[in-house]
C-alpha cells in the first residue's frame, strides 16, 4: 500500500502542494507529462457509443499501475505535443449525450441526495436556507455528486460490494454543499448578478447574507466530514477548501497580466475546479475499499476531467451568447481574468496585449478583444488542450470493470467535449 504523505507537483516554475493524495514522497506522479504519455501509446481500439464512436488508445502497461517518474522541467508549451487526437467526436453525430440519460444509472441515488440536502444544510436557519435553496434550485446538474455515485458503484464492483455505504452517500452530500458554498462566495468576489440565468444569492439577499450562507455551508460540510471518521478522506476534502482560497488569491493577483503562462492557468484551474472533482472521485474509491493504485487512478480521472471541464467553460465564455451562458459573454476577460483562449491568442496578437493592458478603457475595446481571441487561434488551441486532458481522463478509467457505471464515466468526458462542438 502507498503511504499518505505530502508531495509537490512541479508545473515549470511553480510548485503545487497536494496533501493526502495517496502517494509517498518518493513516488511522485508526473501528472502533466503529456510527452511521456504519448510515448507509451502502442495500440488503439474502437468503442461504439450509439451513433458516436470513441477512438481511444491503450498502453502496454499494467492496469492502474502507479510508477515513479521524473517531474518535467516545464509544461509543454503547445498542446500539439500531447496525444494526437485520441478522442474524436463526429461533428455530424445525430445524437448528443443527454445529461439525464448519462446519470440514469444513479438516478435513485441523486433523488435521495436532493431530498437530504435541505435537512443537511439546516432547517433551523430559514434565511440561510432560503439563500441555499436559491442556488440549489438554479439549474445545477449535480455533476459532482453524480460522479461520486458513479465512481462509488464502479469501484464497489471491483471488490464485490453490492450496495453503497452510508459514507458514500454522505460524501456526495458534503461535496455538493462545498461546491454550492464556493459558488456563493465566487459570485460575491466576482460581483456577479446572474448564475445559471437566475439572480445570485448576494443580489437577492445582500453581500452579508451571501457570505454568511457560504460560511455556514462550509462549516456544516466540515462537521459532517469530521463525522465520517476517515482521516484520509478528511485530509483530502479539507485540502479542497484550502485550494479554493489559493485559487482565488492566484486569480486576484494576476488580473490583466498578459505575461501569465499556461502552467499558471492550469494550477489556478486545478485549485478552483479540478481539486474538488479529484477529491470527490478518490474519496468515493476509498470508501469502496479498493487498492490505493485504483483510488489514485480515480483521483487522476477527476483531476483531468476537472481541468478539461474548466477549459471548456472558458471557451464557452467566448463562443456562447449571454442567454446561453446566463451571464454576459466575455465576462472573465472583461474582469481581467485571462483564461486559456486568451493566453494562446496573446502569443499571436500584440494588439490583444495592448487592449488588455489598457484594461478596456476605450468604448468597444472588450468586443474587439473577443474578436481577436477568436481570430488568433485561441479557441482552437484551447479546444486541443481540453481534448488532451479528456484523453488522459479516459485512460484513468481502464482499471474499472466494463459496465454501465464505467461507461457513464467515459460518457461524462465525451459530454464535456460535446459542449464545444
Amino acid at each position: 500500500m502507498m503511504s499518505m504523505t505530502c508531495h509537490n507537483l512541479d508545473f515549470g516554475r511553480a510548485k503545487l502542494d497536494l496533501v493526502a493524495c495517496g502517494c509517498s514522497s518518493n513516488a511522485s506522479i508526473d501528472r502533466y507529462s503529456v510527452r511521456n504519455y504519448a510515448k507509451s501509446v502502442s495500440k488503439s481500439c474502437n468503442r461504439d457509443y450509439g451513433s458516436r464512436r470513441l477512438v481511444c488508445s491503450r498502453r502496454d502497461i499494467a492496469r492502474c499501475r502507479v510508477s515513479p517518474t521524473k517531474t518535467p522541467e516545464t509544461l509543454p508549451a503547445g498542446v500539439a505535443e500531447g496525444p494526437a487526437g485520441l478522442l474524436k467526436l463526429k461533428k455530424d453525430s445525430r445524437e448528443s449525450i443527454s445529461i439525464t440519460n448519462l446519470f440514469e444509472v444513479v438516478a435513485d441515488d441523486l433523488q435521495t441526495l436532493n431530498q437530504n440536502l435541505q435537512s443537511i444544510v439546516g432547517a433551523e436557519n430559514p434565511v440561510l436556507m432560503s439563500a441555499a435553496e436559491q442556488i440549489f434550485g438554479a439549474g445545477g446538474k449535480r455533476m459532482r455528486p453524480a460522479l461520486v455515485f458513479l465512481v462509488s458503484r464502479a469501484t464497489a464492483e471491483v471488490v464485490g460490494m453490492k450496495e453503497l455505504t452510508t459514507e458514500h452517500r454522505r460524501l456526495a452530500e458534503i461535496i455538493e454543499m462545498i461546491h454550492t458554498a464556493s459558488l456563493i462566495h465566487d459570485d460575491v468576489l466576482d460581483e456577479s448578478d446572474m448564475r445559471r440565468g437566475k439572480e445570485t444569492v448576494h443580489q437577492l439577499y445582500g453581500t452579508r447574507v451571501a457570505v454568511l450562507a457560504g460560511d455556514f455551508m462550509f462549516a456544516q460540510s466540515s462537521w459532517y466530514l469530521a463525522n465520517l471518521e476517515n482521516i484520509e478522506v478528511i485530509k483530502l476534502i479539507s485540502q479542497v477548501i484550502k485550494d479554493f482560497a489559493s485559487g482565488e488569491i492566484k486569480q486576484a493577483s494576476s488580473l490583466f497580466d498578459c505575461d501569465v503562462e499556461l502552467e499558471e492557468y492550469l494550477i489556478k484551474s486545478y485549485y478552483k475546479t479540478a481539486s474538488l472533482i479529484a477529491a470527490s472521485t478518490k474519496g468515493a474509491a476509498i470508501f469502496s475499499g479498493v487498492d490505493s493504485s485504483v483510488s489514485m487512478q480515480m483521483y487522476d480521472y477527476g483531476k483531468n476531467l476537472g481541468l478539461s471541464f474548466q477549459v471548456v467553460d472558458d471557451i464557452l465564455d467566448f463562443t456562447q451568447s449571454a442567454e446561453q451562458l446566463g451571464k454576459p459573454a466575455g465576462s472573465d476577460l472583461a474582469k481581467g481574468n485571462l483564461t486559456a483562449p486568451v493566453i494562446f491568442a496573446l502569443e499571436q496578437s500584440p494588439k490583444l496585449r495592448e487592449i488588455i493592458e489598457s484594461e478596456f478603457c476605450e468604448s468597444g475595446s472588450i468586443d474587439e478583444a473577443i474578436e481577436l481571441v477568436k481570430s488568433s487561434g485561441g479557441i482552437e488551441r484551447a479546444q486541443e488542450l481540453a481534448k488532451e486532458k479528456a484523453d488522459l481522463a479516459i485512460q484513468n478509467l481502464r482499471c474499472l470493470p466494463q459496465g454501465s457505471y464505467q461507461s457513464a464515466l467515459e460518457e461524462m468526458v465525451l459530454y464535456n467535449l460535446e459542449r464545444i462542438h
